[in-house]
């Protein structure tokens, strides 16, 4: 228990049997990544049940939460997005939602799911195909001119035009590694003060120096990665507005 990474270690919590889907075996049994899942998931649904079920002119402490956290996605979707930002809210919504309540409840229990590249990567997968599906739907083969900017010399297209296709091919990458990378990195960082603690308070009074010192820094660590499971919640649903707007505005591209 005292390996830092053993905390991101997947666990079967409930076996269920293993299915063949196109020749391929897949295992539908209840990991701990899963169920952390399953729990961000059920305690958003249950805070918008409740605080809907609530809801009054003169708002409570829970809906003005509930409403701070519409208005700033709504907020952020049409102010980079434009009049048309409206329409992608409920996507961009559940993405921050979803992100947020994983690494709250990665916290506060026992596994963060957003420390897993599998997690982090289909979300990207999700967002980078939604844009692709929208600019395709949008704007037909027009796509394609999102990998060549207006006002460009046609002596730097030849240029220009690979390194917007590796660009955009690497948005899914990005997105992967600064989730995952963040919640990894933070709670490895925890892990490794915490274990001063135990390893400094067992080396006599000089030892208790130190593990106190360490007792603060997992406290200010504590704080910081809260704000950091906030922040890159926030950021991941700031990009996906920015993908999506370039592909419903490409005329402005």
């Amino acid at each position: 228990m005292a390996d830092p990474l053993h905390q991101f270690q997947i666990q079967k919590v409930v076996e269920l049997p293993t299915i063949d889907v196109a020749g391929v075996p897949v295992d539908l049994s209840i990991t701990n990544s899963v169920l952390a899942m399953l729990i961000g998931v059920g305690c958003v649904v249950l805070f918008f049940a409740l605080t809907t079920a609530r809801a009054s002119i003169i708002p409570g402490r829970f809906q003005v939460m509930a409403e701070g956290l519409f208005g700033l996605i709504d907020d952020l979707s049409e102010s980079i997005i434009g009049h048309e930002g409206r329409a992608f809210f409920p996507f961009v919504f559940t993405l921050f939602l979803f992100i947020l309540s994983c690494n709250l409840v990665g916290m506060t229990t026992y596994f963060t799911a957003t420390s897993q590249l599998a997690v982090t990567a289909m979300l990207a997968i999700l967002t980078i195909g939604t844009v692709i599906v929208v600019g395709f739907i949008k704007n037909g083969f027009g796509f394609f001119k999102l990998f060549m900017p207006s006002g460009v010399p046609l002596l730097i297209l030849p240029i220009l035009i690979p390194i917007e296709i590796i660009s955009f091919l690497m948005r899914p990458i990005t997105l992967t590694l600064r989730l995952f990378g963040n919640m990894v990195g933070g709670h490895i960082v925890m892990k490794v003060f915490a274990g001063f603690i135990v390893a400094l308070a067992s080396a006599g009074a000089l030892g208790y120096l130190g593990g106190f010192v360490s007792l603060t820094a997992v406290v200010a660590l504590t704080a910081l990665e809260f704000l950091v499971a906030y922040l890159q919640a926030f950021v991941f649903a700031v990009l996906a507005c920015v993908y999506l707007n370039d592909v419903v505005n490409l005329h402005h591209h």
